[in-house]
């Protein structure tokens, strides 16, 4: 018997799992598998790094900047000032990081566990049911936590949520290469698309580097992915940045992942919280997740804890979960964000087009786009009437 039972090791089930024990509760944190690397850029904002100061060892490059891309191949280049920077890294070693320092915390770890069930009693939802290689196994609870993907069986069968629309996803293919290449390490690459999608290139240092596409919304029943990543692949514009014919894949894959921002009214019922991808807590646009993730699994935490030291487990005390600055600051940008796509990507980008040629001689101007799509802040009317003159 637990007090939380964690299905994930992710960002999300990770850190929730280590504010709970640290807090001295009881909890079990169960894992699919820990050697499966999740398809993702990789890129870890300075906020999470302060989390773990672990990763500030790490022999990973600084990212201070952005190379954006049109889909006409314009580009923008831009160079931060300040303290505030991100790292490129594998997500296999940052999903084990995050899952070592809960375990130090106090978490009991369970590897090759499937969540696929609910265990239920007079109508309560009281722990989760998992297979193993042994057999099935069962984690029984006050409360649960559902950090185990945007394919969660435990997100459906709960009842919070129904299965994701195909224009609710981002489609997505990936990789990690070894190559030659003329990458700048302290800068990441993204290439828009004239449809709702981007590429982008993201060095790991020592000859690494992550190289992806996604396509969103509609468009995924236009676009093969596996078509789409080749071609972006074969593309002279990227050639320039990775000439290396003979780069090594070490490792590829495709993916999905919620497109449509949290979904607010499917977070929490009675004894469950949802958080990370499972939640929907991945940035609409950039498809950035790890930051969010981390922060929902900390917000929901907090709330078992009242819960746990109140003994109350009901939506009503679990609604604090929601109504936490922190939560209620991701919808709203995440609103934000999902009303710009269309300013970013109609008549076949040509906007987002011209929004980098103004740039090229108005510094105000390409800091409001850079942040606009980096953290989603509403641009000024001078910016709007510069893009419609």
């Amino acid at each position: 018997m637990y007090d939380v039972v964690i299905s994930g090791a992710g960002p999300s089930g990770s850190q929730c799992a280590e504010v709970l024990a640290k807090a001295g509760y009881k909890v079990a944190l169960v894992e699919k598998d820990a050697n499966w690397r999740k398809p993702c850029g990789g890129a870890i904002h300075s906020s999470v790094l302060n989390l773990y100061p672990q990763l500030k060892k790490l022999d990973y490059p600084k990212i201070v900047g952005v190379v954006m891309h049109s889909a006409d191949y314009h580009k923008l280049e831009f160079k931060g000032v300040g303290e505030e920077y991100s790292i490129i890294m594998d997500r296999l070693e940052l999903d084990n990081i995050m899952k070592d320092a809960a375990v130090d915390a106090g978490a009991d770890f369970y590897d090759k566990n499937l969540s696929f069930d609910f265990i239920s009693k007079n109508q309560k939802k009281i722990g989760i049911k998992t297979k193993t290689p042994i057999g099935i196994k069962e984690y029984h609870g006050n409360l649960i936590i559902i950090a185990d993907g945007m394919s969660s069986k435990l997100a459906i069968k709960s009842g919070i949520r129904s299965k994701w629309k195909i224009n609710e996803l981002a489609i997505g293919k990936c990789a990690i290469m070894r190559g030659d290449n003329q990458l700048d390490n302290e800068f990441v690459y993204v290439y828009f698309k004239s449809y709702q999608g981007y590429g982008w290139i993201f060095p790991l240092g020592n000859k690494k580097f992550n190289i992806g596409v996604f396509t969103f919304g509609i468009d995924n029943t236009k676009y093969n992915i596996h078509n789409v990543y080749q071609e972006f692949l074969d593309n002279p514009n990227i050639k320039k940045y990775i000439p290396d014919l003979n780069y090594k894949i070490m490792w590829s894959s495709a993916y999905s992942f919620p497109a449509e921002g949290v979904l607010e009214k499917s977070l929490y019922s009675d004894n469950l919280m949802l958080v990370g991808d499972a939640g929907g807590f991945v940035s609409p646009i950039s498809g950035e997740g790890i930051q969010t993730a981390i922060i929902s699994g900390k917000v929901a935490a907090e709330t078992a804890i009242k819960a746990l030291q109140e003994e109350d487990y009901s939506i009503t005390s679990l609604k604090k979960y929601k109504t936490h600055l922190e939560i209620k600051n991701i919808i709203r940008n995440f609103k934000l964000k999902r009303s710009m796509i269309k300013f970013f990507f109609e008549n076949n980008g040509k906007k987002f087009n011209k929004m980098l040629e103004v740039s090229e001689n108005d510094l105000d101007f390409r800091k409001q786009l850079v942040n606009m799509f980096s953290f989603g802040e509403i641009p000024s009317r001078d910016f709007l009437t510069k893009i419609s003159d």
